[in-house]
């Protein structure tokens, strides 16, 4: 007896839908949570858009921080050239395992606590 090709279909796509992580899965409330998103490792279904996720939120606290704080208010100043948003989240992961303290803290405040030891601006 052949499986209608329909059903197959039917049932590829409900075994690709389970697999796919949840609503919670990519969000970043913690240190914890955002270093986890960032050290995704290679060969996870989801790496790809762990680590895309991981340098949007790099990307846009920076970029938000950049617009918002005067030059003379600011406490990160990156080297010229910059670091690449992989060596910043792998700088991030490592400074955290270190600390673990702040893996409960809120994600983009202890990425800038982390930002501001590592570049910190030079008066």
């Amino acid at each position: 007896m052949r499986i209608p090709v329909v059903l197959t279909l039917a049932l590829a796509a409900a075994a690709a839908h389970a697999q796919q992580p949840g609503p919670d899965h990519f969000r970043a409330r913690t240190a914890a949570d955002l270093a986890r998103l960032c050290s995704t490792a290679a060969g996870q279904p989801d790496q790809a858009s762990a680590v895309a996720f991981c340098h949007g939120v790099l990307a846009g606290a920076y970029g938000y921080y950049d617009v918002s704080v005067a030059a003379a208010d600011r406490f990160v100043c990156l080297p010229n050239p910059g670091p690449t948003r992989s060596q910043i989240a792998s700088g991030f992961v490592s400074w955290l395992k270190a600390r673990p303290q702040y893996n409960d803290g809120q994600a983009v405040d202890v990425l800038f606590r982390y930002a501001g030891e590592t570049f910190p601006c030079k008066r």
